[in-house]
């Protein structure tokens, strides 16, 4: 199963943290959600949540 772990509202955050995650080796998959498709979900599954979401807050 796929969570949702970062809403990313342009597509160049999105591609940035899908990277990044992708470069640390976790599986990402991103959707397009939201009116004119704007808002987008990244998400990866549900073991690496907790591990993807500590990388990213390590962006901060």
């Amino acid at each position: 199963m796929w969570m949702t772990v970062y809403m990313a509202h342009n597509k160049g955050d999105s591609d940035r943290i899908s990277q990044l995650l992708k470069d640390e080796g976790f599986l990402v998959k991103v959707r397009s959600i939201g009116k004119d498709n704007k808002v987008y979900e990244l998400m990866v599954p549900k073991t690496e949540v907790e591990e993807a979401h500590q990388v990213i807050v390590g962006l901060c």
